[in-house]
């Protein structure tokens, strides 16, 4: 019996307030809300004289954009969890789908500071090692890298036609 390499994953369906909140994030950042925004700004500042520039018509301006920023914080950093999420389950199907990458790399997102800055320093190692062979296309991991870089160095030690050792 053989597994499927994909399994079809249907889309679960969306609560009320994830398909209002996607809704609203998409209008919020469209044109007729940014007019909205200004016309609302306009006509506060235009009756600024009717109320004598008061401390109330001041009030009404900052509790509400007050209100809509709180708001709006929020459904932000939703639609960028969701689009955070989103890309980094595309790459990791392009990590799970490439013959030769390292799966190590799957739901990196999930690793601990500790994990991130020692895989960082893999790969600053990784980048030490390719600028070595000035190729930096032409290894996958460290590991080869460093066997790349150790028949290099063999091989350079073998003597020139001037009879000097290379370098």
């Amino acid at each position: 019996m053989t597994t499927p390499t994909h399994l079809p994953i249907a889309p679960k369906p969306s609560s009320l307030f994830a398909r209002i909140a996607g809704k609203v994030t998409i209008w919020s950042g469209s044109t007729a809300a940014f007019c909205l925004a200004l016309g609302i700004v306009l006509v506060w500042s235009l009756t600024g004289p009717v109320f004598h520039y008061s401390q109330t018509w001041q009030l009404i301006i900052n509790t509400g954009t007050t209100i809509v920023t709180f708001l709006m914080v929020f459904l932000i950093q939703r639609a960028q969890n969701k689009d955070s999420l989103v890309l980094h389950l595309k790459l990791n199907e392009l990590l799970a789908a490439q013959q030769g990458a390292s799966n190590r790399l799957i739901n990196a997102q999930d690793f601990t500071e500790e994990e991130i800055d020692m895989l960082h320093n893999y790969f600053c190692l990784l980048a030490a090692k390719a600028k070595q062979d000035h190729n930096l296309g032409r290894t996958h991991s460290v590991e080869e890298a460093e066997e790349n870089h150790q028949r290099k160095r063999r091989i350079n030690r073998q003597p020139s036609t001037f009879g000097h050792w290379k370098q």
